[in-house]
């Protein structure tokens, strides 16, 4: 099975949004800048170089809305061993892919897609780890 690993959610204003969840739920937040499209990591649990400690807690992010991006929704990325070969896998099963893949530096290839419900989920194949 692939797992979730990583939640997003779209904001308008991001001191607002990082201010809220930091204050409601204790979350801290880091602002990645311009060169990383303005998205926001947040932690949500105790974390260290391999990701949550807490079997079963995933950690997320914000991105900025855009006029022209689709489905802009709070969604989940699931990880997956081969993105090339998960994408023909969403396609097969009545999902729509939504582009292509983007390299996220030090993290691994990204896409979108729309499952045969409508929802936006993305779909993350890692970089190793040494």
């Amino acid at each position: 099975m692939n797992s979730v690993v990583h939640f997003e959610m779209p904001y308008d204003d991001q001191a607002r949004m990082t201010k809220f969840y930091e204050q409601a739920f204790g979350w801290q937040t880091k602002a990645l800048g311009e060169a990383m499209g303005n998205y926001v990591l947040a932690t949500t649990t105790e974390t260290d170089e391999r990701g949550p400690k807490k079997p079963g807690a995933i950690n997320g992010g914000f991105f900025p809305k855009k006029p022209d991006w689709p489905a802009q929704h709070p969604s989940v990325v699931i990880a997956v061993d081969n993105i090339t070969e998960a994408m023909k896998q969403v396609q097969r099963a009545g999902g729509s892919v939504l582009g292509e893949p983007m390299e996220i530096p030090g993290v691994g290839q990204y896409v979108s897609f729309t499952d045969t419900e409508g929802n936006r989920v993305s779909m993350l194949q890692p970089t190793p780890r040494n």
